[in-house]
């Protein structure tokens, strides 16, 4: 009987142990590594079921693991758990809602770890967005220089936008925030 293989990326040999130690028994083989070189070339090498991924780590940073899957399609199907004691550290360089993978805060206890399993593998089998193409269209002008206009799709624009909307709307709030406490220390200064 073939084994599913998960793979524990920690630099800290304890969360490594806790981790093989918390999951139920069953036809499965826990791999660890022990920095982002290590873990990236076990990542290349093994046919996968999960991938527990530290978001700090020596030699490759788990964010630098992250890019590399991201940018491999067969990569990207496997599930994915990104660990870190510090979700800003994760949210600094991924904005949340997290899609494609979960998030899995440490300390963590047995519940918290296959919870975070479960939705890795769900999360996994949503169909994926393609990233976003844009077209390079070369035009000549009256000089006979060449310039190069990037062109995206209408339905990307309006992504875009979207985005944009929602971002201005947080800038909104984050601005009224600021105007409060301004307010409230020149309060306490008088």
């Amino acid at each position: 009987m073939t084994s599913n293989k998960i793979l524990v990326i920690d630099d800290t040999t304890v969360v490594r142990v806790k981790v093989r130690e918390m999951l139920p028994p069953g036809n499965f083989q826990v791999l660890e590594a022990k920095d982002g070189v290590e873990g990236l070339n076990l990542i290349l090498q093994e046919k996968l079921s999960l991938i527990m991924l530290d978001f700090l780590l020596p030699k490759m940073s788990g964010w630098e693991v992250f890019q590399q899957i991201q940018s491999q399609p067969d990569l990207r199907k496997i599930p994915l758990v990104v660990m870190s004691g510090r979700k800003e550290e994760v949210t600094e360089k991924i904005s949340e809602p997290f899609e494609y993978f979960e998030f899995l805060g440490k300390p963590f206890d047995q519940k918290q770890l296959i919870g975070a399993i479960k939705q890795a593998m769900a999360k996994a089998k949503q169909p994926r967005h393609q990233p976003i193409q844009i077209a390079a269209v070369g035009t000549q002008n009256e000089a006979g220089e060449s310039s190069v206009t990037k062109v995206t799709s209408s339905t990307d624009i309006q992504l875009l936008n979207e985005k944009v909307i929602k971002m201005q709307a947080e800038i909104d709030g984050l601005k009224k925030q600021l105007t409060q406490v301004v307010t409230f220390i020149k309060q306490k200064i008088k």
